[in-house]
This record gives structure tokens, sequence and C-alpha cells, in this order.
């Protein structure tokens, strides 16, 4: 494409007029404006990420109390959202344990995942639907302390039913401040 002498010097114009309007923009105090606010320092906080030499496997971690309660619980099983890569989900229908999900596989209702409350085993060996259920309705969110979990077959340690990884919920065992709930619905509840 060849370009006119007309062309070129029509662009130059407008380029040049338009560093000058930059040029000659008033800046906010002669305006009458006020100067900007300052705003406040943002932390944003993640998962602890510097485990070298303290994990001995990257796919194992720990969610603490305070990421625990900066999350929306709607159910209990959510807790173990916290869990990179895990799914909690009610299973279809009504009256059924939570349905688990590790990195995409099916953990049923907890066949492969073991779970603990302080080192008390969650999983029940049998049941109707196979062995390996796991529920957590017994879990208060407001007395986690923490969830330590542990992802693959690197422990040893879980034992059956943690052929996917497990995790071990600690309680406090005293809480950081006093709380008081109440609730209240429909039908005298």
């Amino acid at each position: 494409m060849n370009t006119t002498l007309p062309e070129v010097l029509l662009c130059g114009s407008f380029a040049s007029l338009a560093l000058l309007a930059v040029a000659q923009e008033p800046d906010a105090a002669s305006k009458g404006e006020s100067a900007p606010t300052k705003m406040d320092e943002i932390v944003v906080t993640g998962k602890r990420s510097d485990l070298l030499g303290i994990a001995p496997s990257a796919s194992e971690g720990t969610a603490s109390g305070a990421e625990l309660r900066a999350r929306p619980l709607m159910r209990r099983g959510e807790a173990l959202e916290t869990v990179p890569g895990m799914v909690v989900t009610q299973h279809a229908g009504g009256g059924k344990a939570n349905q688990y999900f590790l990195r995409g596989f099916n953990l049923d209702h907890g066949t492969d995942f073991a779970l603990s409350l302080d080192g008390m085993p969650l999983n029940m060996r049998t049941h109707a639907h196979g062995q390996g259920y796991a529920d957590l309705n017994l879990l208060l969110p407001e007395l986690l302390e923490r969830v330590d979990y542990f992802k693959g077959t690197y422990t040893a340690r879980n034992g059956d039913l943690s052929s996917a990884g497990s995790a071990d919920f600690h309680l406090y065992n005293v809480l950081p401040n006093n709380f008081v709930t109440a609730e209240f619905g429909e039908y005298g509840y």
C-alpha cells in the first residue's frame, strides 16, 4: 500500500494535536478538584506455598481456620473444599451422604478418601452402598481450627480407605473468642 504525501501530513497533524492536547491538560489542583484519595492496603492471603523442607510431599498441606471462616459454608461437607482439587456435592436423591471428587475422580461416598476428626476415623467400614461411607454432618464448622490434607498414596499411615488421599479435621482446644448464634425458621423451627 502506497501512502501519499497529503495522507502522511494529515496523520502527522492529528498526532501532533493529540500530543498537544495531552500536554495542555490541566492538573486536578488547577481545576479545583480534590486530590486523589489514598486507598488502604489490601492483603490477599492464599495457601501456604513455601513448604520446602517442611512438607515431605507437594500433595499435602493445611487449610487454616482463617481460610475456613472466610468461606460461606452452606453444608458441612464444603469445609473439605479447602483441599485443592476437592469437590463435595450432594448425591442424587435426598438423605444420602455427600459425594466426593478429587482431581476429577469420583470417590463415591468416601470409599477412597479417609476422613478423621482429631485422629478419630469418620469412614464407616461397611454400609448398604459398599464400603467407605463418610458422613460429615457431625462437624461444626465454627469449631474447626484447621484441616490437614494428604492427596495421593504418599501416606500409608492413613491406612484403609485412603488410596486417593485423606483429611484430618482439627477442633479448637480453646476458642479464640466467644460467640453466640440463634436460628429460627418456618414450621416452629
